[in-house]
């Protein structure tokens, strides 16, 4: 992964509906972890599904790369918010 943009900080916002993709999540960010600043997830028990921040420091390509990877799971859904500067 080159970084051939200026960094940005983001927030990644994760919902997991399908808990069996966790595991895939996990390697995902896992394969990020150099960007990554931190994480903090949820289980939302009364509706089964787990809600995870991940706040990032990277270039916008790869920021947007991770969420559409996070995305294209199954059972996935994912959304970053980007700082203006």
């Amino acid at each position: 992964m080159e970084n051939t943009q200026e960094n940005r900080v983001a927030v990644i916002g994760i919902i997991v509906e399908d808990k069996s993709r966790a595991e895939e999540v996990n390697s995902l960010l896992h394969q990020y972890s150099q960007y990554i600043i931190g994480r903090m997830g949820l289980p939302y028990r009364e509706r089964n599904l787990s809600i995870i921040s991940v706040i990032i420091d990277a270039s916008s390509d790869i920021i947007s790369a991770l969420s559409g990877k996070l995305g294209r799971i199954p059972g996935v859904s994912s959304q970053a918010l980007y700082t203006k500067a």
